[in-house]
């Protein structure tokens, strides 16, 4: 019998201590740097549209295929030590999970395969055959301002056997959610995000909590 609960999880300061894109930047000068990074903390606080500065972002970064494979290595690497637990919980009791994310698939997918989370909605990038950086799918939701809200509804139309769907995550584009999912949960153990923090039904700084949030009879 398949789970009807399903529990949505961010990846960058959520799973991972780290934000990818900012990572991609490591080799690039201090300028390009730090207009990734300022961008990138407007976005997740919720003060500059996400559609303003994704595309901007890899523009100026042009991450190559092996770059993006070594920020799969480095998610691994910076992965939270509760997350393994959690998922084993949660999977134990009758939860299935996803990875949610604005960060890019192919470097999520082997944290999530080390995880046994077998979907990852996140962005796809190409690349031309020396490996060099192209495009990013430009349709995909999370590209976008309330685009995580917007995957929810259209997940919950298209698998409408969900009948418990929940959010974990740091940023205000996790917090977005909150409408349309059963149970939102802020995460602040990372970085704090003082919108989230007072937006959330429930906010932790600890992922071990999460079980017992979600695992209440009530829900």
């Amino acid at each position: 019998m398949s789970a009807d609960r399903l529990l949505i999880l961010d990846c960058d300061s959520t799973l991972c201590s780290i934000e990818g894109i900012d990572e991609l930047g490591a080799h690039r000068s201090a300028e390009t740097r730090e207009a990734v990074a300022a961008a990138t903390t407007e976005a997740m606080e919720g003060k500059i549209r996400v559609e303003d500065v994704f595309g901007r972002r890899l523009e100026l970064l042009q991450p190559s295929k092996h770059e993006v494979e070594q920020l799969a290595d480095q998610y691994i690497e910076t992965m939270l030590p509760e997350v393994p637990d959690l998922v084993e919980t949660m999977r134990a009791n009758g939860w299935d999970l996803l990875i949610l994310s604005g960060g890019l698939r192919p470097a999520i997918m082997p944290l999530a395969e080390k995880l046994g989370i077998q979907r990852v909605e996140a962005v796809d990038i190409t690349f031309d055959d020396n490996g060099h950086y192209l495009d990013f799918d430009r349709a995909f939701p999370t590209t976008r301002s309330h685009g995580k809200p917007e995957f929810v509804r259209q997940l919950r139309e298209k698998e409408p056997h969900w009948q418990v769907i929940a959010m974990v995550g740091d940023g205000v584009s996790d917090l977005e959610t909150l409408p349309v999912v059963d149970q939102f949960i802020g995460f602040g153990g990372v970085v704090e995000r003082e919108k989230v923090k007072t937006g959330s039904t429930y906010y932790t700084h600890q992922l071990a909590d999460i079980p017992q949030l979600l695992l209440q009879p009530k829900i």
